[in-house]
């Protein structure tokens, strides 16, 4: 008769002598990952945020200013100005960009010939570089605003439509995506006794569809607004922020400003404004995280 093996047998993967010996050398293979993550994000990041509270040149030089540079940047009116004008792109943009994805989405999984290459096709830009993609759209607004004797860096509202429409056609075919494993996880049997009921396709996609892909939505909406209060290379090669009004940068978005301001003397104020930044987009992330559990928590 075959032994029967023991927990502690040697020969079981999950055995203690197969268990010990990891366990005792895990910090080994977790040092190098940890002393990566500290020389690369915890020291850079808890550099930042003190020198957020100084006036400095240099990283190694600097004077301690206490909360001045903070009360500079809320008095700032292109900062002011720049997440607002912020704000206004990424609630257009949220709406424009997620109701084309759900829409090419839901199309796409209707079984339609060709799909796959449509998908691809969609997804495409969102591979192409920011930069790369400013100056490709530049160069296309330009070609077709110059038969009016203007450009879009000499009107603000050609400029900020310019930049939704960047946007959107950089990021839908990545929404696309989100919507369609959203849309293929809905449960079929659900659909089909919808349709044994009678119900029309609208009365479906409003009571059965859209609420099973309610995840998806919460995550493809919290993407799209940290996304929009990111955008940067693109702000910077399509309209650099201009035209300018005075001191106001009428296209300049959050994150131009802040690296503008880096640039300038008052590096000390771009500082308190980047922290002032992560703190948005990391209160963003947070809600997302919270609003997507409690979706799977209801369900």
């Amino acid at each position: 008769m075959a032994k029967k093996k023991t927990k502690n047998d040697g020969s079981s993967l999950n055995s203690v002598l197969v268990r010990r010996p990891i366990q005792k050398c895990f910090p080994l293979f977790l040092l190098p990952t940890f002393i990566a993550f500290c020389i690369g994000f915890l020291y850079p990041f808890g550099k930042g945020i003190f020198l957020s509270f100084c006036d400095f040149k240099t990283t190694s030089i600097w004077n301690w200013s206490g909360l001045s540079n903070y009360v500079k940047a809320f008095q700032d009116e292109s900062f002011m100005y720049s997440f607002w004008y912020t704000a206004g792109f990424a609630l257009v943009s949220l709406l424009i960009i997620n109701i084309f994805a759900f829409t090419v989405a839901y199309l796409l999984t209707k079984g339609i010939k060709g799909s796959n290459v449509f998908r691809t096709v969609f997804f495409m830009p969102n591979l192409i570089g920011g930069i790369v993609l400013g100056y490709i759209w530049s160069m296309i607004f330009d070609g077709i605003l110059s038969r009016y004797n203007t450009s879009i860096l000499l009107n603000s509202t050609y400029g900020f439509w310019g930049l939704i429409i960047l946007m959107a056609w950089q990021q839908i075919g990545y929404m696309m995506i989100i919507y369609i494993a959203g849309l293929q996880a809905v449960p079929g049997d659900m659909l089909e006794a919808a349709k044994i009921d009678g119900a029309s396709e609208w009365k479906t996609l409003w009571h059965i569809t859209i609420p099973n892909v309610m995840p998806s939505i919460t995550i493809c909406t919290f993407l799209t607004l940290t996304n929009s209060f990111k955008l940067y290379d693109q702000n910077l090669a399509l309209t650099g922020g201009r035209p300018y009004l005075g001191n106001i940068h009428t296209t300049e978005m959050l994150a131009l400003n802040i690296v503008n301001s880096n640039t300038a003397n008052s590096k000390g104020i771009g500082q308190a404004k980047a922290v002032l930044f992560f703190i948005l987009v990391a209160a963003i992330g947070i809600l997302q995280m919270k609003s997507t559990h409690d979706k799977e928590v209801q369900q």
